[in-house]
């Protein structure tokens, strides 16, 4: 109830946002790309080592993300495109920043933080593929705690407070975790799919 109660705040207060930036004339795709550009800019911003305002970056551009789809119902935008081309970029913006730290820590010689960022991008991809292809074959699926807004506070929390490796390195459990909680889930549902029903 209390998740739910935060989420309507939020919604609201994104709406009341939304109203003011249709006034400017930005399309919802425009703010996806301008996230998207933001994301990409804190992936360069990490392979430099420049953590801290890195995450700087990735929380603003989560704005953008967020406003997207608000100024997408306010203005009656919402389009089937739009939806795609928001997870479609979603996905390159995730991998922008692991790809920054993969450079970052290649050139500083810590292979561990190499593969940490490698299996956290993994796990992200695999995470979001789970319930994408779930949904294709008409089943919900949101099991585990990693899905996408989970990760980027995490990523967050960790170049701001410079606490970067442990970040990758909780990132590379618990989404390879949560992409496994999510192939068990859907397998659960299609083998009670198949069941034929019990006679009465």
């Amino acid at each position: 109830m209390i998740e739910e109660h935060l989420r309507g705040r939020l919604n609201g207060a994104l709406t009341r946002i939304a109203a003011l930036v249709a006034r400017t004339g930005a399309t919802p795709n425009t703010l996806t790309l301008l996230g998207f550009l933001g994301m990409a800019a804190a992936g360069v911003l990490c392979a430099a080592g420049s953590f801290f305002f890195a995450g700087l970056v990735v929380a603003a551009s989560c704005v953008f993300d967020a406003l997207d789809g608000a100024l997408a119902r306010v203005t009656g935008a919402a389009s089937p495109f739009g939806a795609f081309l928001d997870s479609f970029l979603d996905r390159y913006a995730e991998a922008a920043v692991y790809g920054g730290l993969v450079v970052y820590y290649a050139g500083a010689g810590t292979p561990w933080g190499v593969e940490a960022a490698f299996f956290a991008a993994i796990g992200s991809l695999m995470v979001s593929y789970a319930r994408a292809r779930a949904e294709g074959l008409g089943i919900e699926c949101r099991a585990g705690f990693f899905a996408r807004p989970e990760r980027i506070a995490v990523i967050i929390a960790g170049l701001v407070t410079g606490l970067v490796l442990p970040a990758l390195v909780v990132l590379a459990v618990a989404t390879n975790v949560t992409a496994a909680r999510r192939l068990l889930a859907v397998r659960g549902a299609t083998l009670s799919a198949s069941r034929p029903p019990r006679s009465p």
